[in-house]
Formats: structure tokens, C-alpha cells, sequence
């Protein structure tokens, strides 16, 4: 399995062409508590970098974005009933959705663990 980081503060889990897509333990923290994630529909059609879902929080709300192109396959029901799963496990249990990735050239355009985790410190 590949994982992959935006800078918008996503990741990417990547198994025989399905994303699994969700936000960093970074961005869960700076959003402080979650109260409420829009998935997106099941068939959605994404482009790369455009908006995937929305979650709201105690402190802000703000859209979530793809990291790849495709189409939605799953999503995450888990968070509608139990959004706080998100400050829970957010680079694990609480993946938004799982999205099967039309063009796997797009993943040159994110970072690897240890970019993103170097983009980070220079946000500290």
C-alpha cells in the first residue's frame, strides 16, 4: 500500500487502484473538534485537488479535496452518526471515502510521509 499527502493536509491510501482518502492527524487537530462530515455520493465523478466532502468543527468548517481524479466507490457512513471518529483515528478509521483513480500519473503531484511531514514543520 502507497500512501500520499496534499498540501491542503490529505491523504491517500492506495491499494490495486482504489484511494482511500482522508485528512491528517495535523488537520484533524487543527480543526479541534469535529461535529458534522458531508460525504460526497457514491459515483461522484473528482478531479484531483477539487472538492471531495466538507466537515465542520467546533472552530471552522472547510472543504475536503481529492487527492487523485475518479470516481467515489465508498464512503464512510460510520461518519455521519459519529463524526468525532475524525479526532479519534483520522488517518485510519475515519477515511471519507474510497475512490477508484483514473490516472495514476496524478500521484507525482503529492508528497510522500517524509515531504509531508517536512511541509508540516514549516507550518510550526
Amino acid at each position: 500500500m502507497s500512501v500520499y499527502y496534499t498540501k491542503e493536509h490529505e491523504w491517500v491510501k492506495i491499494k490495486e487502484g482504489v484511494g482511500a482518502v482522508g485528512i491528517t492527524d495535523f488537520a484533524a487537530h487543527q480543526l479541534g473538534d469535529v461535529t458534522f462530515v458531508e460525504l460526497p455520493k457514491v459515483g461522484k465523478e473528482v478531479k484531483q485537488f477539487a472538492v471531495l466532502a466538507a466537515i465542520e468543527s467546533v472552530k471552522a468548517a472547510s472543504d475536503i479535496y481529492s487527492p487523485v481524479s475518479g470516481k467515489v466507490t465508498k464512503v464512510n457512513d460510520a461518519l455521519e452518526n459519529n463524526p468525532e471518529i475524525v479526532n479519534e483515528a483520522p488517518e485510519d478509521a475515519a477515511w471519507i471515502a474510497w475512490v477508484e483513480i483514473s490516472d495514476e500519473t496524478e500521484l507525482k503531484n503529492l508528497m510522500t510521509k517524509e515531504q509531508y511531514d517536512e511541509y508540516v514543520k514549516g507550518l510550526e
